[in-house]
């Protein structure tokens, strides 16, 4: 498939992207040759090949869920300028 200047414009406006005039005709090739090489992977036949959940198809070491660290938030709000009810309180910024 190949990529026109329209489209290639048409593609940038979409992606809110300033794009120089110059610029359009590398554009126009670059997208047609990635269009070009999906094409390819999408011609190739998959049907007998079984999805892999991992690409090492190994499972994966986890740490355990345990805290590591002790609870300091006492210690954190009584430095606080403001606190309430274990919440720390800040000002009103936007109206």
């Amino acid at each position: 498939m190949s990529l026109g200047p329209a489209e290639v414009a048409k593609i940038a406006h979409l992606a809110r992207l300033a794009i120089r005039d110059e610029d359009v005709p590398a554009y126009a090739r670059n997208l047609s040759a990635i269009l070009e090489l999906v094409a390819q992977m999408n011609a190739a036949d998959t049907a007998g090949v079984a999805p892999m959940a991992h690409p090492l198809d190994m499972t994966q070491r986890l740490r355990s869920d345990a805290v590591t660290e002790p609870d300091q938030r006492e210690h954190f709000q009584a430095i606080a300028p403001q606190v309430e009810a274990g919440l720390y309180l800040v000002p009103k910024v936007i109206e």
